[in-house]
């Protein structure tokens, strides 16, 4: 799945939520966050979630194009072990 957007906050979690959820059930496990420019901390929250829904239904998730802003929250957060940021490029 390629995000369409330029930034994942707050404000669009929930859309890009839902969107991800969808493609991961459909059998899409990679997704492009090559176009997002603007990140806050949801961004963590939502790549952690598409993580564990692919997880629960046995499947591995990569994301391609991932921005420095999201590696640096990934960091700053100390969940890289669990998201497990293997990206492929975009």
């Amino acid at each position: 799945m390629k995000l369409d957007v330029t930034s994942v906050t707050n404000e669009n979690a929930g859309k890009l939520l839902d969107q991800g959820l969808a493609a991961i059930r459909g059998g899409d496990l990679t997704i492009d966050l090559a176009s997002v420019t603007t990140v806050d901390s949801a961004a963590v929250a939502l790549l952690l979630a598409w993580q564990r829904a692919a997880a629960e239904q046995g499947k591995r998730l990569a994301f391609a194009g991932v921005p420095a802003g999201v590696t640096g929250l990934v960091g700053l957060y100390g969940v890289d072990a669990l998201l497990n940021l293997e990206t492929v490029p975009a």
